[in-house]
């Protein structure tokens, strides 16, 4: 029996067709493919017998697999003779500029459903008709041809003769994928204790369909315990491709050795790392066009052979491969990796690729969803990074500017009734809204429309960053509920206004769906219900909860009952100081201290060295390059003749995700509670919890912070034999609410100084 492969025409015909360069990050909202409003409009005018989407689908034998295309035809449009196959598009172009060849893979589209309906209807002939629609002026222009079925099947085959080469080696790798998948073994003698009963777990939830919550503790192996059964899973046919999910860069590289690690065990599989656009952007200026760009000019030319290239050569595709094959073929690195994201079995990326409504991968299409698990690594950090995905702002400033460079045009016309709207709002002095404001949300429809008119003819970066803000707070708007709020900051004359989502769980569980399977992950889902409940859990999902497997007398864990409060610590920082040394000294070896802030982090870094100038020291510092942060964790080397004391920040990048493996550090101390600053946005999201009857404050600063000490404390027991101390210092950890939060490998602390 011939393999059947399944592709959408749309999607088909644009890999043939697709060609020349990248023009800008600008791309209309109303792209020459979508457009459902006009869709609608023309169809309207449809007669009676005529039909509208109708759904097209037919096997297209290959070699010695059969291709299986789908689509929806906009119109079948019934004469008493004929039957003419209508696709509508929609274009800021002026039609002038739309010339019969402009676009061949318009006609590719409608000629494969001229080919389906005929072959199914047994008809000899039809009429391919493309539809333009400009999108301001509802202006139409249409363009026809005539063509046997003869005509179109030889087209057709000819497209998918191109397509071939692509499909042979996805086919061929497939078959090894599987086959070396199956028999695969775990890439460790044993497992560790814990390590089965998570990788068991999460094989159950791709096999059931299912969500899984599992908090599992530092050091038990996550990383391999999660993606090595869902690679099992892709071998017993249950599972076509995963998503690694990660917040940072430290985390990638973790998951990166684990497939390594597969792949040195015999696994044949195509593991690709995407990079944010403008870390692996070759050029000085990240400006994406034909002009400005080498990469970016006949990009759509070269990227189909650049595919195959890569993909026939490499296994593990990170960001040194993609540099290199990108040089080799002149494409632009990131859209290069976004394009092979579609291509590959496992893709490891930041959260916004499936999260972010704005830059998610919106070709894997909902069957492709089915057959893909993602996994998410350190699930606590989603849910601040969500309120932020899910969150929109506009400045009054840019439009008033938009307003004086654009005078006398309908641009400057749409931005003055903005700038002057929200005017209106700062005079009225409400600050704090529930209701979206419908009003202000028309307007920046409008504004859009002109603006896309605008950037078809001109490149202006004010008009596109406020093109883009306008186009992120209307399609934020469109999720707007009981779960978001809008407020507005005034600064002088400048009104700021947010559409700020409260609780992301609601769009979290949305982007999410459709997923086989999901796996949220980490080391401090603690408490477990406030993190379920704010990514998303139903009732029904899988929870898993796996203690530490390390001996918990490993760790020598004390509490100091200082006062860390902004108001107290003047007074508290000295005793503080000569405890730290006091808990230093106990231990030979490296140290990190953690601190709620870089103001207080400098305060004491300060009284430590003028105290103790003979200890060496080490300070985490604002905006820290990759080097630099390498250098920073390079310098707690096991082999050192004096002991290093780092100081670093709490929630930064030193304090999760590190791997300080065996003697590279031996004590860790964390300062406070981790508690959020007290601030107005905080303040929103205590009183909407409230207000939905949970503890308030909890949700919006005590778990918030407390996952932060538990991450910084996880940083020093990573192996079987790692020992080390833990100092926590404040008053309020021996507080019930606190105490309930500190985990059982911690809870034999004792109290007070050394």
């Amino acid at each position: 029996m011939a393999i059947i492969v399944k592709i959408s025409v749309r999607n088909l015909v644009e890999y043939v067709y697709r060609s020349g360069s990248i023009e800008s990050g600008f791309r209309t909202s109303r792209a020459m493919t979508e457009g459902t409003r006009i869709h609608q409009l023309i169809q309207k005018g449809y007669q009676e017998h005529d039909e509208k989407e109708v759904f097209v689908e037919a096997d297209i034998p290959y070699q010695d697999f059969v291709v299986r295309v789908d689509g929806r035809c906009d119109g079948l449009l019934k004469g008493e003779e004929s039957v003419t196959i209508d696709e509508i598009k929609s274009t800021v172009h002026a039609l002038d500029d739309v010339q019969e060849d402009t676009y061949p893979v318009h006609w590719a589209q409608a000629i494969f459903y001229g080919y389906i309906y005929a072959g199914d209807h047994d008809l000899s002939e039809v009429t391919i008709q493309l539809t333009y629609v400009q999108v301001k002026t509802m202006e139409q222009k249409k363009f026809r041809r005539v063509m046997t079925y003869e005509e179109m099947k030889s087209f057709v085959y000819d497209v998918i003769e191109q397509y071939g080469p692509f499909l042979s080696v996805k086919l061929e790798h497939k078959e090894k994928r599987n086959k070396t998948s199956k028999t695969l073994q775990f890439p460790f003698e044993s497992y560790r204790e814990g390590q089965r009963k998570l990788a068991g777990a999460v094989y159950k939830t791709i096999d059931d369909k299912k969500t899984l919550f599992a908090s599992a503790s530092t050091g038990i192996g996550k990383t391999i315990s999660t993606i090595f059964p869902a690679v099992k899973a892709i071998g017993e046919g249950k599972l076509e491709k995963l998503f690694y999910l990660t917040a940072k860069t430290i985390t990638r590289t973790t998951a990166e050795e684990a497939f390594q690690q597969l792949i040195d065990h015999g696994l044949d599989i195509k593991v690709l790392t995407i990079t944010a656009k403008d870390k692996i952007c070759f050029q000085e200026e990240t400006i994406c066009t034909s002009k400005d760009c080498p990469f970016a000019d006949g990009f759509y030319d070269r990227i189909n052979g650049a595919v195959i290239d890569i993909l026939e050569q490499e296994k593990m595709i990170d960001r040194t491969v993609i540099e290199r094959y990108a040089r080799k073929h002149r494409l632009c690195p990131f859209e290069y990796s976004i394009e092979l994201a579609y291509a590959v079995d496992a893709v490891i990326c930041d959260y916004n690729y499936i999260f972010d409504p704005r830059v998610s991968l919106k070709r894997l299409l909902e069957d492709q969803k089915k057959k893909t698990t993602i996994l998410v690594d350190e699930a606590h950090n989603l849910v601040d990074r969500a309120r932020e995905m899910y969150s929109a702002v506009i400045h009054k400033s840019n439009f008033l500017q938009l307003k004086r460079e654009f005078n006398n045009s309908r641009l400057a016309t749409q931005a003055k009734a903005i700038n002057d709207y929200l005017l209106q709002v700062k005079k009225s002095e409400e600050y704090l809204r529930k209701d979206l404001d419908e009003d202000l949300v028309e307007l920046l429809e409008t504004f859009i429309i002109e603006a896309e008119g605008e950037l078809v003819r001109t490149e202006h970066a004010l008009l596109l960053d406020t093109y883009f803000a306008a186009q992120t707070f209307v399609k934020i708007a469109k999720l707007y509920n009981e779960q978001f709020i809008t407020y507005v900051e005034v600064h002088k004359s400048e009104v700021m206004m947010k559409l700020f989502c409260l609780d992301p769980s609601e769009q979290i569980l949305k982007m999410g769906k459709g997923f086989g399977a999901r796996v949220f992950f980490s080391a401090t889902l603690i408490p477990g219900d406030y993190y379920k409940d704010l990514l998303g859990g139903q009732s029904d999902d899988y929870v898993i909860s796996i203690p530490s497997p390390f001996a918990r007398e490993n760790t020598e864990v004390m509490i100091q009952p200082l006062s860390t409060r902004y108001r107290d610590r003047e007074k508290t920082i000295e005793p503080m100081v000569h405890f730290m040394k006091d808990v230093i000294d106990k231990k030979n070896g490296n140290f990190l201290i953690f601190f709620p802030s870089y103001q207080y982090m400098r305060t004491a870094y300060e009284q430590f060295t003028d105290y103790y100038p003979s200890v060496s020291t080490i300070m985490q510092d604002v905006g820290m390059t990759e080097a630099e942060r390498e250098d920073f964790l390079a310098q707690f080397n096991s082999e050192r003749a004096e002991r290093l004391v780092g100081f670093a920040v709490l929630g930064g990048i030193f304090s999760e995700g590190v791997d300080l493996k065996g003697d590279r550090l031996q004590g860790v101390i964390v300062v406070g509670v981790g508690m959020p600053q007290i601030g107005f946005e905080r303040d929103i999201i205590k009183d909407y919890f409230q207000s939905v009857g949970k503890n308030g404050f909890d949700y919006a600063y005590v778990y918030p912070g407390m996952n932060k000490v538990l991450q910084a404390g996880g940083r020093l027991i990573r192996s079987d034999s790692d020992t080390g101390v833990i100092a926590l210092i404040d008053d309020r950890f021996l507080q019930k609410k606190y105490q309930a939060l500190i985990p059982y490998e911690w809870q034999h602390y004792r109290v007070g100084g050394v």
